[in-house]
């Protein structure tokens, strides 16, 4: 090992001026601590996983429902753009508390049809994994909490 390196791996601070030295401890106390999600934002992870999914289905049923000649068209869309805003705003506001709090989701991979994802959490790294049933079952609760707006 390096002289200049202490045990750690770090920089010795041993060979240094007092300015360069304060100035190294002073860095690396302000580096950011690996740190788990809190429950918030678990839920916040698992929000911004699900919401996309759950425009792209009121996004495929609205064209499907415009193509119809159901004389109640109009209104089934009007409540389908409605509902679309409403989930667009709390995808947005989660995106931001996510960004706010240094935390990145990626999609990872899919096997037996479940959706594996990965995300950083200020340093901590974990992986989750959405059931590809239970994730459908969320996503209709989840729908009908959103209806519940339309009334």
């Amino acid at each position: 090992m390096s002289k200049l390196l202490d045990g750690n791996g770090r920089w010795s601070t041993k060979f240094m001026s007092p300015e360069h030295s304060a100035a190294l401890q002073q860095r690396h106390q302000q580096q950011p601590q690996t740190t788990m999600p809190t429950k918030e934002e678990l839920e916040a992870i698992r929000d911004f996983v699900l919401l996309p999914m759950l425009l792209s289905i009121v996004e495929k049923n609205k064209q499907e429902i415009e193509r119809t000649s159901y004389s109640m068209r109009t209104v089934f869309v009007k409540a389908a753009n409605i509902i679309q805003n409403l989930m667009t705003n709390d995808l947005q506001a989660v995106r931001k508390l996510l960004k706010e709090r240094n935390i990145k989701v990626f999609e990872d991979e899919m096997i037996d049809s479940n959706l594996r994802y990965k995300y950083i959490c200020r340093g901590y790294e974990d992986k989750f994994v959405l059931i590809r049933d239970v994730a459908r079952a969320e996503l209709m609760k989840r729908l009908g909490k959103y209806s519940e707006f339309l009334k």
